[in-house]
């Protein structure tokens, strides 16, 4: 599936709570989970950022990349990784079917994506279990929380069938 231009604006609004940038620490961050929360983090910054507070995210998804610049990935032991390709701008049948995969295995599960990861925020929200939270940078304003509900699947199912 690609990305039309006609979704790009719509893209850019947050799914969830939106999080200053100064405001994105443990303590705040910790509001928005209970004791069992499923936490999965698309980017690198975001991802290296739980991983710094100790909050090890269960479903980790990563690029080696931060706005288009190549990075270290976030490291971490005893993580199972797998790799899929994705090009920017897309969603392949392929990433779909890797995110799937994960939620079915022994966390943490590392997806290093060969290519751009920030679209599979959606298929996330979409396939992530009961009682996930999902957290992602938003471009230079912040951490954006999603706590996964029937109206977030609903929602996020509506702008990926306007794909193409």
């Amino acid at each position: 599936m690609k990305l039309p231009d006609s979704l790009r604006d719509q893209l850019k609004t947050p799914l969830g709570v939106l999080l200053p940038e100064n405001q994105a620490d443990k303590i705040n961050i910790q509001k928005y989970l209970s004791e069992n929360s499923y936490v999965i983090t698309v980017g690198d910054r975001t991802t290296e950022k739980m991983i710094d507070f100790g909050l090890i995210p269960s479903l980790q998804i990563i690029d080696g990349q931060e706005k288009r610049k190549k990075r270290e990935p976030p490291k971490l032991e005893n993580v199972t990784e797998l790799t899929v390709d994705n090009p920017a701008a897309e969603i392949t049948s392929q990433s779909i079917d890797m995110i799937k995969k994960a939620f079915t295995m022994q966390s943490p599960v590392q997806l290093f994506v060969d290519g751009e990861e920030d679209l599979l925020v959606l298929p996330v929200c979409i396939h992530a279990p009961e009682n996930s939270v999902v957290l992602y940078g938003q471009p230079n304003e912040g951490l954006v929380i999603v706590k996964i509900t029937s109206e977030i699947r609903n929602k996020v199912q509506t702008l990926l069938d306007l794909m193409e």
